[in-house]
């Protein structure tokens, strides 16, 4: 199972996420729950880094392990940009969840 879990501060922004596991929906190759979230969650980093300039601190591990991190942001419209970047990664992934919840599950902790 692929278990992804969402760091919010107490005033509800994303702080980080951390996706781990795999699926086990089909062969290696023909997952297609493995790539849809691997594809949603590196599409968001890539977006963020692309459209704002922010770096966010990545770790990647094996197992599909992969833990996103922002770095302190100042600047109150970029930071309103990258929240909406993430939160647009959390709507396509509850809507994986949400057809595959076998396979995917998503948790959302208050830091």
């Amino acid at each position: 199972m692929i278990r992804i879990t969402i760091n919010r501060t107490a005033e509800g922004a994303i702080r980080s996420f951390t996706i781990s596991g795999h699926a086990q929906f089909a062969k290696r190759g023909q997952d297609i729950v493995c790539a849809g979230v691997s594809a949603v969650s590196f599409g968001a980093v890539n977006a963020i880094v692309a459209l704002t300039n922010v770096k966010p601190i990545i770790q990647q591990g094996k197992d599909g392990y992969l833990h996103c991190e922002l770095p302190t942001i100042e600047d109150a419209k970029v930071l309103a940009d990258v929240q909406l970047l993430l939160e647009g990664m959390i709507v396509s992934l509850q809507t994986i969840e949400r057809d595959y919840g076998k396979y995917v599950n998503i948790t959302t902790k208050t830091l």
